[in-house]
């Protein structure tokens, strides 16, 4: 019912003690500052100015709307200000959420593009699996997530994307870590059911359904002996002869053990990296800033990625 304008005219007349002083002030004419004073009496249903001559004064209720104009314009002013911040990317606030291999390799390269370009944007980060990561996009406790889905696998219902904004970052092939005295550390492409009377390591319960799925199709129940899902600790049980694993290449771009072969499978298996927000949210600058960000991070990882060497060399070393 009162509008900003309005009270910029009460606090003028109220400072200027009349029309055409205020109407200088606010940079109007005259009749507009009359106008926008009978306007804003019919909203509120009472007199807010008293004419006497050429001199007005304000009424008790004039008086109490150029009081509180006073607050209200600043508390606006202020708002108008952030926001501008918020738009021009000298300010704002992003909630980033992404599974752990990405947080050792894709994220931080994006942490520290936005942090150059933009050093007045706050972006927090946490880890979190898909689900997670999807579910906190959903409450709206996060602004943008990364997820991966892997090519042959079924997507729960409960991860449906048709609400998101989705943005394919990466194609992670996934290889077959062995020991590197294992018989097979000098072919190169493997067959799963080569490996299947082997003991395996698996990883996220994602990861370890992936391995099922694939092992399903290749006709064996693989034997499941150690679970972590620090990739890390994975590598080190491969080498120490304790067992195989499948590992994403975007973890062997962060982390190798010289005790370990990878080799590619055969058919090949790759999961699919995707960033997702909202539609709302994408037009927000700094989550926009952080997604190109994560875009470009995913482009160097792509440039970095070696050919094929022979299986007889050190195990790949990746560099983003």
């Amino acid at each position: 019912m009162i509008d900003a304008a309005g009270l910029r005219v009460m606090r003028a007349i109220a400072e200027e003690g009349s029309f055409t002083g205020a109407a200088t002030a606010l940079g109007y004419s005259q009749p507009a500052v009359s106008q926008m004073v009978r306007r804003l009496e019919q909203r509120t249903g009472t007199v807010l100015v008293e004419r006497i001559g050429r001199q007005v004064r304000l009424t008790e209720a004039g008086q109490v709307l150029a009081r509180h104009a006073v607050g209200v314009l600043a508390a606006l002013d202020a708002a108008e200000e952030e926001v501008a911040a918020i738009a021009g990317l000298r300010s704002g606030r992003v909630r980033l959420m992404a599974f752990p291999s990405s947080s050792a390799t894709l994220v931080p390269r994006a942490l520290s593009l936005v942090r150059s370009r933009f050093p007045d944007v706050s972006v927090s980060f946490s880890e979190a699996e898909p689900p997670e990561a999807l579910a906190a996009l959903r409450a709206g406790d996060c602004d943008l997530a990364v997820t991966f889905a892997y090519e042959q696998d079924e997507v729960p219902a409960s991860e449906d994307l048709d609400l998101f904004v989705s943005t394919v970052l990466l194609e992670d092939e996934v290889r077959l870590a062995v020991p590197r005295s294992h018989p097979l550390a000098e072919t190169g492409e493997v067959d799963l059911a080569d490996v299947g009377s082997e003991s395996w390591i698996a990883g996220c319960p994602r990861c370890r359904g992936h391995l099922l799925a694939l092992a399903r199709r290749s006709g064996f129940s693989p034997t499941v002996s150690y679970e972590t899902e620090d990739y890390v600790a994975v590598l080190g049980l491969v080498g120490e002869g304790l067992g195989v694993a499948l590992v994403p290449d975007l973890i062997l771009a962060a982390a190798k053990h010289d005790g370990v072969a990878t080799l590619p499978l055969k058919p090949a298996s790759r999961r699919v990296i995707t960033a997702v927000t909202t539609e709302d949210l994408q037009r927000v600058p700094a989550v926009r800033a952080t997604l190109e960000a994560l875009d470009e991070s995913a482009a160097a990882h792509r440039r970095a990625r070696p050919v094929a060497v022979p299986s007889l060399m050190p195990a790949p070393a990746y560099h983003i």
